[in-house]
């Protein structure tokens, strides 16, 4: 005997974009979803990177933090990647910034050259 469990799909529910709509009492009324303005990567010879070196509130860890960057989540977090494993380290990406533990601000700066970034300080 076999159990056939179908899958819901969340993503078709949308009850939960209206979650914060109280009731309308107007028959014509229509939902609108506001929608974030889609963000467009800036070119790499565009984007202002800066690098900076970091000690304060890690722990008295070193890290290396890169911000500045102008595009889309997975453009930051593909960069992030890079970074990290050109630099043999771990790190995070998160609020626009990305963190490499160490201190490579050298190396970064070097890095973010050779992959077209030019104005990085």
């Amino acid at each position: 005997m076999s159990i056939h469990l179908s899958k819901i799909h969340m993503k078709n529910n949308d009850w939960k974009e209206r979650l914060n709509v109280v009731y309308s009492t107007n028959p014509d009324f229509k939902y609108e979803s506001v929608e974030e303005e889609a963000v467009e990567t800036l070119d790499k010879k565009q984007q202002k990177l800066r690098v900076n070196i970091e000690k304060k509130g890690r722990g008295g860890k070193t890290v290396t933090l890169i911000n500045g960057f102008i595009g889309t989540e997975n453009g930051l977090k593909e960069l992030g990647k890079l970074l990290k494993s050109k630099c043999g380290v771990g790190g995070s990406v998160k609020d626009g910034e990305i963190l490499i533990q160490g201190e490579f601000k050298q190396r970064v700066i070097e890095l973010l050259k050779a992959e077209g970034y030019t104005q990085t300080k």
